[in-house]
């Protein structure tokens, strides 16, 4: 028979993700995306992606539903990312959830976006181990956690960024190179062909006074800027492959620079990065190699499951479930900039915290 199933929707900015797990099991995950439609704006825009969830929600949730094999009636629970992310794409997965689970009888769980990636990598490799280092690193986001239970202790940050996130330094630098969006995947396709070490980027904030777990990558940014803006003034062709190999090298030597300087402060022997820079080839051939040198075992989920997607919500539905978490009211409402404290959002739906 086995635990719960827990269905979990993702709607927090352009993909539309339904999830089905149990007992830690993935059983099936679609995910809807219209990253096409943003890509000629060069970014996300809030109302088409808003839309898009509209026309994508309901197809979503019986495609997942069809290949795990299941009616709705064998849903017991329902997640939903409630925060952060896009007001109006947040308010579509919300009141679809909602409608899900008022229909088929079931609890429903308000939970954080950036939880839901951190857990996306049990679906993969089993329980994270207490404690863990976990580095989150995507479009909007780029944070060094300290993590014990995912869903019962606070969630301890080590350090965030000061400004641009790393997956947002891909995205701007891709456009000054006149790469497409989005800049991560054409920043790490390009750098294929060029030489890591034909420019000499900055390493933000890696002095000796600077904070050792903090984030900056706008200077990053405005250094590739100035390099591009240099090569067409003197009418010289910009070597795209070069570029995006230096800048692809610079932000995957901060990153795992830090995170393996977190591990040894904390004195954690497992590493684990999840968001959609995770994805990233460099990111991952530079934390392995790290992580094998000082002996920490890395975890990195699949490629599929460092994007957005509704498993990793489902992930954290299934945790909350199993620790006996209250679920929300159905009136719980999201928060477009909720902070990382809690895995659940809603107050009610947090298990007792432990006492060590």
């Amino acid at each position: 028979m086995g635990g719960p199933v827990v269905l979990g929707i993702e709607s927090s900015c352009d993909e539309t993700g339904a999830g089905i797990v149990q007992d830690g099991r993935l059983l099936a995950h679609v995910v809807a995306t219209s990253m096409d439609e943003h890509a000629r704006f060069g970014g996300v825009v809030p109302e088409i992606a808003a839309r898009a969830h509209l026309h994508s929600f309901n197809p979503v949730v019986r495609q997942a539903l069809d290949r795990a094999g299941l009616r709705i009636g064998r849903i017991d629970a329902v997640a939903v990312t409630t925060g952060p992310g896009l007001s109006g794409a947040l308010q579509v997965g919300l009141a679809g959830a909602k409608s899900v689970a008022y229909a088929a009888g079931v609890p429903l769980y308000g939970v954080h976006h950036l939880a839901g990636h951190v857990a996306a990598d049990t679906l993969e490799h089993g329980p994270l181990p207490e404690p863990c280092v976990v580095l989150i690193v995507s479009g909007g986001h780029t944070s060094l956690l300290l993590v014990r239970d995912l869903v019962r202790d606070p969630i301890l940050h080590l350090g965030d960024t000061l400004d641009d996130a790393a997956g947002e330094c891909f995205d701007k630098v891709a456009r000054l190179l006149g790469l497409p969006y989005p800049g991560g995947p054409a920043i790490d396709r390009a750098a294929r062909g060029g030489d890591p070490k034909a420019v000499a980027f900055p390493r933000p904030l890696t002095g000796p006074g600077d904070d050792p777990y903090a984030f900056s990558f706008s200077g990053l940014k405005t250094a590739a800027a100035r390099w591009v803006e240099h090569h067409r003034r003197r009418g010289a062709e910009v070597p795209v492959a070069d570029a995006a190999a230096a800048l692809q090298e610079a932000v995957a030597d901060v990153l795992t620079r830090k995170a393996l300087a977190a591990c040894r402060a904390h004195d954690v022997k497992t590493l684990v990065v999840v968001g959609g820079v995770a994805a990233n080839s460099r990111v991952r051939a530079l934390a392995e190699r790290r992580c094998a040198s000082a002996g920490i075992e890395l975890r990195v989920p699949a490629m599929t499951l460092c994007t957005d997607n509704g498993a990793m919500i489902a992930a954290v539905g299934d945790l909350l479930v199993r620790a006996g978490a209250e679920p929300a009211p159905l009136d719980v409402s999201i928060d477009p900039s909720a902070p990382l404290e809690y895995a659940s959002l809603t107050p009610l739906a947090r298990p007792a915290v432990r006492i060590t």
